[in-house]
């Protein structure tokens, strides 16, 4: 696309401030390449962290299949399926933010990135509520587990744990856990963003922070695009 082109799509009133630039860098270009390039590095460390933990359920699952898919079937399907749908909104309105800076639409990118803070919050309350639930029934991560009133919990569902359950729920908390604790992270960048866009500091010229974070909240959402079948669909 042209400049031209790219003017001619701007909304009425857009604003387009300059980028500051940081006394080690010559340009503005420079600069922005380097921070994106320093985000992708910071997300391969975070894909080869979550590869570890994707290595250790299937081996898991390898060793101990039964106790798998027995263990899955007391996680909340429906839970988790609206979790995915609300983080996969959550891109699309994060997507539509960093689009939103590039043409310097100034409400475009406020309303985008709060709604984007939305979804994750409505992401972490639904967490919330399906690890309590849970833990009343004595479902908690490795030594902590409650064998009794798990398998009661169990059976009253009309399902039966076998093998070493405990294995298999430390490792979907720690999963999850992780995940949630980026989640959070995700929110506290995205409000930093917010405020920063509702003071109008960026447009065509300068929109790094917005697309840095995006590309970081896209990799969140990735991870449990990942973590969603993987625990709760397993067959």
């Amino acid at each position: 696309m042209s400049d031209h082109d790219a003017k001619a799509m701007r909304p009425a009133g857009a604003i387009d401030p300059p980028m500051p630039l940081a006394h080690h860098f010559n340009t503005e270009g420079q600069q922005a390449s380097s921070a994106k390039f320093g985000m992708w590095v910071f997300l391969a460390t975070e894909i080869l962290m979550f590869s570890g933990l994707f290595l250790a359920y299937f081996i898991v699952r390898m060793f101990y299949p039964d106790m798998v898919l027995s263990s899955h079937e007391l996680l909340d399907k429906t839970m988790g399926g609206i979790n995915t749908v609300v983080l996969l909104t959550s891109s699309y309105t994060m997507a539509m933010g960093v689009r939103a800076a590039q043409l310097g639409d100034k409400k475009a990118i406020v309303r985008n990135i709060a709604l984007t803070i939305a979804f994750a919050g409505v992401f972490m309350v639904v967490k919330y509520f399906e690890y309590t639930g849970k833990f009343s029934h004595g479902i908690f991560p490795g030594k902590y587990f409650d064998y009794v009133e798990a398998s009661k919990y169990a059976e009253s569902h009309g399902h039966e744990l076998l093998g070493k359950p405990h294995i298999f729920f430390g490792l979907y908390f720690i999963m999850t856990g992780l995940h949630g604790v980026h989640v959070v992270v995700g929110i506290g960048v995205l409000v930093w963003v917010l405020l920063r866009a509702n003071r109008g500091e960026f447009g065509p010229r300068y929109y790094g922070p917005v697309e840095n974070v995006g590309l970081y909240w896209h990799l969140v959402d990735l991870v449990w695009i990942f973590l969603f079948p993987l625990l709760y669909l397993v067959r």
